[in-house]
């Protein structure tokens, strides 16, 4: 069974980039000498900022979410792929899906074929400091998030607002996205200031929902949320309470619609929907007069 996102996870990053990539890379270097994977909050010298380790520490997380998602998937007879393209829905070869769960393993795929689609907002959670010797190299952990200066994850509010927009993107770019569910796959926790907001989205149809896959972020078990009031952001504890949530999402298929329409002419909407003899004619009634 898959693991959930641990610090070992992170040591798994470091060790595997540091076989392509300087420590100059990867890491801080503060005034002397020393290696930070973030700045300490107890750090006051002069700070420069850090670039190149976004696109490696994207590659890594959409890879393992691929690795993740895949024991779900098998299950089913599906595929977990990365970078899928559906031009139909607004998945472009500059802005893929980072993972989705598809009825094939085709990269460019058909919207009837795409089951989940995933933005994977993702980054180191701890501070690490890079030990070097003439012999080896050690990380020595420095804290969990609280304990230096960066905002990881879905913690930073660009992170956020870049997945809501790309997600918004989809649903606006054609119907067929409609039924289509979609998760932000994150490792922290979101800041209190989006907790309204994410039930809204999920309420409102738009994202189905933030999900963490670190099930311990802080290591004094601080405060940290399990799940807001209506479940628009939940932490996975194990694995198993990942795939039940996934699951659920495609135990019963759903729609997203959205219009904005007097009470008028929602009045004549419902009336004609509601001359439908059968419960669920008398939905797709209605989502078809609402798309008009």
């Amino acid at each position: 069974m898959k693991q959930l996102w641990t610090k070992e996870k992170e040591i798994e990053f470091f060790t595997e980039s540091r076989k392509f990539a300087t420590p100059e890379q990867l890491f801080y270097i503060s005034s002397d000498k020393k290696y930070f994977a973030y700045w300490p909050k107890t750090y006051k010298d002069e700070k420069t900022t850090l670039q190149s380790r976004n696109s490696l520490i994207g590659s890594f997380t959409e890879k393992y979410s691929v690795d993740l998602l895949q024991e779900f998937a098998s299950k089913h007879n599906w595929y977990s792929v990365q970078g899928v393209v559906c031009e139909e829905i607004g998945l472009t070869r500059q802005s893929s899906a980072d993972v989705a769960i598809c009825k094939t393993k085709d990269i460019v795929q058909k919207p009837e074929n795409i089951l989940i689609l995933f933005e994977v907002k993702m980054s180191i959670v701890w501070n690490w400091e890079l030990k070097q010797t003439d012999e080896e190299e050690e990380l020595i952990c420095l804290g969990d998030y609280k304990s230096h200066q960066g905002n990881p994850g879905l913690l930073r509010s660009d992170s956020m607002l870049k997945a809501i927009g790309k997600s918004i993107n989809i649903r606006v770019s054609d119907y067929a996205a409609s039924r289509i569910p979609i998760i932000i796959l994150g490792n922290t926790p979101i800041t209190t200031s989006y907790h309204k907001k994410v039930d809204f989205l999920k309420n409102a149809g738009i994202i189905q929902g933030f999900w963490s896959v670190n099930s311990a972020p802080l290591d004094d078990n601080g405060e940290n949320i399990k799940r807001t009031n209506k479940d628009g952001f939940i932490r996975m504890d194990i694995y198993a309470e990942l795939e039940n949530s996934l699951e659920k999402l495609i135990t019963e298929p759903k729609e997203f619609f959205s219009s904005m329409k007097s009470k008028k002419e929602l009045g004549k909407i419902i009336e004609i929907a509601n001359r439908e003899i059968d419960i669920e004619k008398k939905a797709e009634k209605f989502l078809a007069l609402i798309k008009e």
